[in-house]
């Protein structure tokens, strides 16, 4: 028969001097236990935004098991600043008969009083952390409406430089000579309107660019950028009435400088299609588009069928299936006898990969199914076998994290009542840790997605089995969980794992 015992659980995001040690946390609620045997779960290097923790995910294992009869932190905001997180833990502790005391905060579930007071200081702890997040996104807009560079390398044509603007020294954009001739190149054709962005990438290839290559995704973000126009009142006047929110009174739009075109608070999904409530504003960098040219473009692309929304992938690999070649992406077409084949894109658009030969869409899926049917029976028997560990890179990517977090929250408290060198200073800081912090979650996400918890293993196997029953959505789902990308050719077919 299991015997419940004590926990103490301790949590520490960032090791600082003003910070307690896990090692004190422990301390404070050993003597709440006075004595009392216990079990110790301890998380070092992990945030209270969620409680997923190892050894948190360990100790709720333990109460489901029936294990754990009373949970001790030192504080409340040990295990989660998220009301929704707390609620479910009270939910859990409840379901099991778990008590939960805080040695600090006096709190202990066991009492009416105890059960309330808890619930008013978890509202007031996510208080505190949306309260710290509407900081963050208000200085991010206040910056956007002074027309500050927001971080990230310059767009082709351009180079940053170092400026001062409104006396906070800052980055702005200078016109580099050679790529901004091929930018005026590629708005001048494209405002012609028998050509085509296909055209466009081909003469781009045959004459050079400086080692940068285009798709005609990337072409036409450039095209619809306003960064290269020359901002006068027809620019404008375009803004106003596709519902853009325009910073700049009319008179600012003087004809030579470029725009920056930032998302609002509360833009709309189709944000690709549609400009109403971005934020225009005025940049301080010289534009070299003129605005006819420049309107010219935005208007074709606006009726460009190839861009808007609504078309439905018609193979479950699209987006995973690559050149073997080249590792550009594939594109499904159908052919005249109404047969579906992929096409490498970098050979349709620039005729510089040889292709992916002769590739049916159903031989190909049919492939990769079997694929991951075997990949899925290979990684159940590791699973079952015990033979999955925690990852301590992973541990080491979200030590770094909440470190760089801790130094964001830092700095912003320093903006309040701050003098324009110190001002500067925080901004330029702020926005190199926001890109190094942007780093970190990509590789966090990578890292993730390389495990599988027993429910999606479950799921998926349970999708694999019944294939022909799943529609189209699930099967991207599940090809999605398993796969990074399928590099294949007519010769061979590779697949890039996550599991």
């Amino acid at each position: 028969m299991k015997t419940a015992t004590k926990a103490i659980y301790g949590r520490q995001s960032v090791d600082k001097a003003d910070s307690i040690s896990i090692e004190s946390q422990i301390e404070f609620c050993k003597h709440e236990l006075k004595g009392e045997s216990y079990r110790e779960y301890t998380d070092k290097g992990f945030s209270g935004k969620n409680t997923d923790r190892p050894k948190f995910q360990e100790m709720v294992r333990d109460i489901e098991q029936g294990l754990i009869s009373k949970v001790v932190v030192y504080k409340l905001d040990r295990i989660s600043r998220s009301i929704i997180d707390f609620a479910r833990m009270m939910e859990l502790f409840g379901k099991h008969n778990v008590e939960f005391v805080s040695a600090t905060e006096k709190f202990d579930t066991s009492t009416p009083m105890g059960r309330a007071m808890l619930n008013i200081c978890i509202v007031f702890a996510q208080l505190e952390r949306e309260t710290i997040q509407m900081r963050v996104v208000d200085s991010y807009y206040s910056r956007c409406t002074k027309g500050f560079h927001m971080s990230g390398v310059a767009p082709y044509g351009y180079k940053l430089t170092p400026a001062t603007i409104s006396g906070v020294r800052a980055n702005m954009y200078e016109i580099d000579p050679e790529a901004a001739e091929r930018v005026k190149a590629m708005f001048e054709m494209y405002a012609e309107p028998q050509v085509s962005f296909g055209d466009i990438v081909r003469h781009l290839c045959n004459d050079g660019t400086g080692g940068k290559e285009f798709s005609r995704v990337t072409l036409a973000a450039l095209l619809k950028n306003p960064v290269y126009v020359q901002a006068d009142l027809d620019v404008y006047e375009f803004f106003k009435i596709q519902g853009a929110d325009v910073v700049n009174d009319a008179a600012d739009f003087s004809g030579s400088n470029g725009c920056f075109l930032f998302q609002g608070r509360d833009v709309a999904e189709n944000k690709r299609c549609s400009l109403k409530d971005q934020i225009l504003v005025v940049a301080p960098h010289e534009g070299f588009i003129s605005s006819e040219t420049w309107l010219a473009c935005r208007k074709k692309l606006m009726n460009n069928k190839t861009f808007k929304r609504g078309r439905k992938a018609t193979t479950w690999t699209a987006g995973k299936i690559k050149c073997g070649r080249c590792g550009s992406g594939l594109t499904c077409l159908r052919s005249r006898s109404d047969i579906l084949y992929f096409r490498c894109r970098r050979r349709a658009d620039r005729k510089s990969c040889e292709g992916c030969g002769t590739l049916h869409v159903a031989e190909v899926e049919k492939v990769v199914y079997a694929e991951m049917c075997r990949k899925m029976g290979e990684f159940q028997t590791l699973t079952n076998s015990g033979s999955t560990k925690a990852n301590p890179k992973l541990i080491a990517l979200h030590t770094e994290l909440a470190q760089v977090e801790a130094e964001i929250e830092k700095l912003l408290d320093t903006l309040t009542g701050a003098n324009a060198v110190l001002m500067s200073y925080a901004n330029g800081k702020i926005e190199e840790l926001d890109a190094k912090k942007q780093l970190l979650l990509k590789a966090i996400a990578d890292m993730t997605s390389d495990s599988l918890n027993p429910k999606q293993v479950q799921k998926i196997s349970g999708y694999l089995n019944d294939w022909d029953n799943v529609d189209i959505e699930d099967r991207r789902t599940v090809l999605d969980e398993m796969v990074s990308r399928v590099l294949t050719t007519s010769e061979s077919l590779q697949i890039e794992w996550k599991i």
